[in-house]
Formats: structure tokens, sequence, C-alpha cells
């Protein structure tokens, strides 16, 4: 009895650690940091879903954001992946594109399975706002 009773609790235990090394990010979606961005007064215009081209099966969401400031239609976009695989590939992509040629170049910034490029003419100060209130909703 004394094992079945220790064999229980530690079920338990090992469930509840299993539960509770979830991460936020679990159930955070790509709203859900919009809804940040526009919460820390960020510069969001209109917000859209991404063609299926985009990064398609790699991806749970993604996301068109526009920036006013940068003009018609500039802004970024935001992901959120199935996987790291399909992170770092989208990432090394944007990355490689603006070594390529600096008129190519863009902000990328990654946290557990989120992805937010944008474009290179945002200010660093800027995209550092929208990298650190993505990294708040994340938490």
């Amino acid at each position: 009895m004394k094992k079945l009773l220790t064999f229980i609790v530690l079920l338990s235990v090992l469930t509840l650690a299993a539960c509770g090394s979830n991460s936020k990010e679990a159930s955070v979606t790509t709203n859900d940091v919009i809804q940040s961005f526009k919460d820390d007064g960020l510069d969001i215009g209109d917000v859209s879903d991404l063609e299926n081209k985009e990064f398609g099966d790699t991806r749970k969401e993604g996301k068109r954001i526009l920036v006013p400031s940068l003009g018609e239609d500039a802004g970024g976009r935001l992901f959120m992946f199935k996987d790291k695989k399909g992170l770092e590939k989208a990432k090394s992509y944007y990355d490689e594109l603006g070594k390529e040629s600096p008129l190519l170049y863009s902000h990328t910034h990654a946290n557990g399975l989120f992805l937010i490029q944008m474009n290179g003419d945002l200010k660093d100060a800027e995209f550092e706002k929208f990298k650190n209130s993505m990294d708040e909703a994340l938490k």
C-alpha cells in the first residue's frame, strides 16, 4: 500500500511539474502579442492574416502588421511557429536577406516559438520597444 501511495504521489508531482513547465507562450496567440503592442502604445496600424505562402505549413499563425509612421504598406510580420526548426528557418531567411543587400535589411527577434520581423527603416529604439513588448507578453 505504501508503494502504491508513493507511486501516486510521485506521479502527481511529475504531472504537476510537467504542466508547470509549460510557459505562458503555449496559450498566447499572435493576437495577444499584437494587443500587447497596442497596450504599450506602439505605432500599430492595420493587422491582417498572412497568406499561407509565407512559411505556411511551418507556422501556426502569421500576421501582417502595418506601422503608419513607416509609410503606406510598411511594417512587419509576427509569426507563431509549430516548432523551433520552422522558426529558425524563417529567422535565418530574413537575416540572410539583409546580409545580401542593405535594402532588404529587416529587424528580427525570436522568443520561444514567436518571431517578429519588422522593416529595417524602423529605428532601432522603436524595434526594441516591439521586442520588449513581445517578450513581456510571453512571460
